[in-house]
């Protein structure tokens, strides 16, 4: 069976494509995760539950105000006379929070800091969930192509054993080029099912970052617009764009407010109680009385068992903590940006040595297959030729599945795999807004989408 030269210059990977204009593109599938994915949307709604944080801490501003109602039925007896009297009253209670030792407005900040970590926190998992589903994406096309090729083979192998059994039968061949060839066969068939079942592992892979059906995807990628020029820009944006970066910072801001708000505790506190009220029959000789007072208080801690300055060290130390955390995470974010530069760059490597492979090997299969027409090579040169042009294939498509999927992991290194970086078609999600519909909210026990 002769393989034509052109064939082999046709990267299988690019094959995966149908080539149709009804092409799922990878911007469609990510848009789709971006919308769809449930982790996502689970780390949306934690964000959004953090965002109340803020309200309850401003609540430290805000009065309290208690009504309150009771009734009784009294009843006396003396000197053989019996009384019954029933009361009731009712009152209404104001107490204003005047200074707290700055608490309000350190756990205030405090709450703030918390959620714009949270909103990198969300900016990183958005990333992950993004790269998830590229690299799902790729994983179906690069099995499909694996699962194309090995069909190939064992058509070829298929082809041998036809070709080694009529040379037998005219006494030109052997038996044992005949058991090689049904050998190899065999091997190609085994090859071909686990291809499959990768397939199906991929496709499922997809299904749950996704959201659909792997269906007609495109391999026209495109990632190279997107990725850094060079290790020293990759490091240089990684420095602001990183999400990881960001949120550790703001966990530093955190922490000094929090340390700050615990401080708080050992300042003096003023409040103003404020009440009114009514009663009816509050004794035997009076009918209904009205009262009404004002009173002002100050508070000073003198001792608290130590429990307070214990808990000041504690937080001291936990800021200490956050800061060494913010340059571990300086750290592991330009590891990981070098790490992804460069498998990208020895995935582009592998692409030209894995195609110029593919080249030398096919001419290589062709030249021992006309060799052996004129007896100079055997059946199992013929066979080991084509095993090595298999591989060479399969290092072909694994070389152009790297580079793309590495490309997309440098872009997410640096923090710029997010949905206007890649002009991704949605509705992209706006953290702000929920934000601000809760920051001032005084009552109510809707959420602002109505639950």
């Amino acid at each position: 069976m002769r393989i034509p030269i052109k064939t082999a210059l046709v990267s299988l990977f690019m094959m995966s494509a149908a080539g149709t204009s009804s092409a799922e593109t990878i911007k469609e599938a990510l848009a789709l995760a971006y919308s769809n994915n449930p982790t996502l949307n689970a780390a949306r709604a934690q964000l959004r539950g953090v965002d109340e944080n803020v309200p309850q801490a401003l609540a430290g501003w805000r009065p309290t105000v208690t009504a309150s109602a009771q009734a009784a039925s009294n009843y006396a007896s003396s000197d053989g006379f019996d009384t019954y009297r029933n009361n009731a009253s009712i009152s209404l209670s104001i107490s204003q929070a005047v200074f707290r030792g700055f608490r309000t407005v350190n756990s205030t900040r405090q709450a703030e800091a918390i959620v714009r970590a949270q909103r990198e926190a969300l900016s990183s998992t958005e990333q992950d969930v993004l790269l998830g589903a590229a690299q799902a994406y790729v994983d179906v096309i690069r099995d499909t192509a694996l699962v194309s090729l090995q069909r190939s083979d064992l058509q070829f192998l298929t082809e041998q054993v036809r070709a080694a059994k009529d040379r037998f039968e005219v006494g030109e061949g052997t038996r044992t080029d005949v058991s090689q060839a049904d050998a190899r066969r065999a091997e190609a068939q085994a090859n071909l099912n686990t291809a499959l079942a990768n397939l199906n592992t991929s496709r499922a892979i997809y299904r749950q970052i996704v959201g659909t059906e792997a269906k007609n995807l495109s391999a026209d990628t495109a990632i190279s617009l997107i990725v850094p020029k060079s290790i020293d820009e990759a490091l240089r944006v990684s420095e602001d764009s990183q999400p990881l970066i960001r949120q550790a910072q703001h966990l530093v801001d955190a922490a000094i407010f929090n340390t700050k708000t615990i401080e708080g505790e050992l300042l003096p506190t003023v409040t103003v109680d404020g009440s009114v009220g009514r009663s009816w029959n509050p004794s035997s000789t009076i009918d209904e009385q009205d009262s009404a007072s004002l009173i002002g208080r100050v508070s000073i801690p003198i001792y608290q068992a130590g429990t307070v300055s214990s808990r000041v060290r504690q937080a001291k130390e936990e800021l200490g903590q956050t800061r060494l955390q913010l340059d571990v995470t300086r750290d592991q974010v330009r590891a990981n940006v070098i790490s992804a530069w460069g498998v990208y760059q020895a995935a582009e490597a592998s692409i030209s040595a894995a195609r110029a492979a593919v080249e030398a090997q096919q001419l290589a299969l062709e030249g021992v297959i006309e060799e052996q027409r004129v007896g100079q090579r055997t059946t199992l040169d013929v066979l080991d030729a084509q095993r090595e042009l298999v591989n060479q294939r399969v290092n072909l498509v694994t070389a152009q599945r790297n580079r793309i999927v590495g490309g997309y992991q440098l872009v997410s290194a640096i923090g710029r795999l997010d949905a206007d970086t890649l002009n991704l078609s949605v509705a992209k999600y706006q953290p702000k807004e929920h934000y601000k519909a809760v920051r001032d909210k005084w009552y109510g026990l809707r959420t602002p989408d109505g639950r």
